[in-house]
């Protein structure tokens, strides 16, 4: 059984309710497959309770086969655990939303729910070209600004319409919180 990489996010933190540890432990009981399809989701979802993987990925990393991933899957939306988008024509890569009554990451005040806004999970041996991971030319990035650091504008600006900042009223980009 291979491991998926550890992700980098803000926290390692995923939240449940006591009721849901409950209703888990029956599941592991009734179905312990998809219990652990559920852990894997749980795991690697976001900020959204959502997470793009294949189905050949969650059979690498639970050590089951394919068919018993998609009755897993099956029983885990058929039971309300998750919500299943398909994101390709052959349904073998979808989004899976996990119910947020269930677990989620972040403050509970803060859950958004979203169809495609998700982490992807993808193994090296489902990308194609992978001789050429890490060549390709560079992305653009958008300027951030860490807790207690300001925006330092430089420059003469634009022509009109374009004005100096007044005094104490400079733009400040929003803060990215950097784990210690």
């Amino acid at each position: 059984m291979t491991k998926l990489p550890e992700r980098k996010t803000r926290g390692t933190w995923v939240q449940t309710e006591r009721a849901a540890h409950e209703e888990w432990a029956q599941l592991i009981i009734r179905a312990p497959k998809a219990a652990a399809v559920m852990h894997i989701l749980t795991a690697r979802m976001g900020d959204n309770n959502a997470v793009v993987i294949s189905q050949r990925e969650l059979q690498t990393a639970t050590g089951i086969s394919r068919p018993t991933v998609q009755r897993a899957l099956a029983t885990l939306r058929d039971e309300n655990w998750i919500e299943v988008w398909q994101v390709g024509e052959s349904g073998t890569v979808n989004a899976y939303v996990v119910n947020d009554r269930v677990a989620w990451h972040g403050s509970r005040d803060g859950i958004r729910r979203s169809l495609f806004t998700a982490t992807v999970a993808v193994s090296e041996a489902e990308q194609k070209n992978t001789s050429r991971i890490g060549e390709s030319t560079p992305l653009h990035r958008v300027p951030s600004v860490f807790p207690g650091e300001i925006q330092l504008p430089s420059g003469e600006g634009l022509p009109p319409v374009s004005q100096p900042f007044f005094d104490g009223m400079e733009p400040d980009l929003p803060a990215t919180l950097v784990e210690e």
